[in-house]
């Protein structure tokens, strides 16, 4: 036993462990995986000789995703530019990202793409427009430890990536927690004086920094679970192709496509004809929990209004988030208690056709 509750031993070995398991050559844990977004924009700002971005410089991403997203952008001094989602798969629309750098780019400066419930933005495109535009790529992989774009693990793709480890993400702690990962020793560098008040040295600092330690107790919890994180990814890959065989032939949902990599931290239908609150308002009485993310999107919130851009419609965004529906996919789930959500799936069309 120690007594080492700040920066102890199983923060460093998490990290390493980290880095070994994604292929990145620099992993940083801090507070939570809102922090490992907010920490790595100014990381890149201060990379680029400023303490915080300013309002005219621009950050592309998605409105389809959690607060945490453009909240961070925001905090980085960055201006949030929204872009619209592709509806195969939720995330930003590479289409559109294109469209909008060909007349409007000179302002902007990063994409961060949101790898939505564990499934891979196409990084390869995202990657190519990055190199043309001279663009940073931040990832937000809060909801995708473990998952692969063609055999690489997101998070070490882009300069850097973020992470989540709240309780119910595929890795999750007894509490908050987050993680940075890169490639880039300077970034690895700037995000660890960050975390910690903003300098090697905490009592004489470079920089505007936080309080954003990855807690011992936490590392040493995340430490035992993730030597797990592959079966159970696995297992939840194999929930997913149970819910895909066995509701197919349901006409009034749309359900996620199984692709190699795919990590399924979210597995999320698409209900049709207005029918989303009242398939979750059935299955919440017969005992199935059940969750709709998101039921709005950034750019639909007051904090957004006239901090961000939003220059092209995003009505696949607003449409997603008026029919997506979470369903149960807990690896440790029994095949029963699976059975019995199918059944009552095919029971609520049977009368609501």
């Amino acid at each position: 036993m120690h007594q080492s509750w700040i920066l102890g031993p199983e923060v460093s070995e998490f990290e390493k462990q980290c880095s070994e398991f994604l292929g990145a050559k620099h992993c940083i844990g801090c507070s939570s995986g809102t922090d490992a977004l907010v920490i790595t924009l100014r990381a890149m700002a201060i990379k680029a000789g400023k303490e915080f971005f300013n309002e005219d410089e621009e950050i592309l991403t998605t409105p389809f995703t959690f607060t945490a997203t453009g909240d961070a952008i925001l905090r980085s001094g960055a201006t949030p530019v929204f872009i619209d989602i592709d509806p195969a798969d939720f995330n930003i629309s590479i289409e559109g990202i294109r469209k909008y750098l060909e007349t409007n780019g000179k302002k902007t400066r990063a994409i961060l793409p949101v790898h939505l419930y564990g499934t891979a933005c196409n990084m390869d495109a995202i990657s190519e427009i990055a190199m043309k535009y001279n663009l940073f790529i931040i990832e937000d992989t809060a909801q995708a430890f473990g998952a692969c774009w063609k055999n690489k693990k997101l998070g070490t793709i882009g300069d850097a990536g973020a992470f989540s480890f709240f309780p119910s993400k595929n890795l999750g702690g007894f509490g908050d927690g987050g993680l940075i990962s890169t490639n880039n020793g300077t970034i690895s560098e700037i995000a660890r004086m960050l975390t910690k008040h903003g300098g090697k040295d905490k009592y004489n600092v470079d920089h505007i920094g936080y309080n954003s330690r990855l807690d011992t107790l936490q590392a040493a919890i995340l430490l035992a679970k993730i030597k797990y994180v592959d079966f159970f990814n696995h297992k939840r890959a194999e929930i997913a192709k149970k819910y895909n065989n066995q509701l197919q032939e349901i006409k009034e949902i749309r359900l996620p496509q199984i692709v190699e990599g795919n990590v399924f931290h979210q597995y999320t239908i698409r209900v049709k004809n207005d029918k989303q609150i009242k398939l979750q308002q059935f299955l919440k009485q017969q005992g199935i929990a059940s969750m709709i993310y998101y039921p709005f999107c950034l750019h639909q919130m007051k904090i957004f209004q006239n901090t961000s851009k939003f220059p092209m419609p995003l009505s696949e965004a607003e449409k997603a988030s008026k029919q997506v529906l979470s369903l149960p996919i807990e690896p440790l789930m029994t095949q029963r208690q699976q059975n019995y959500i199918i059944a009552k799936i095919k029971e609520f069309f049977l009368h609501n056709g």
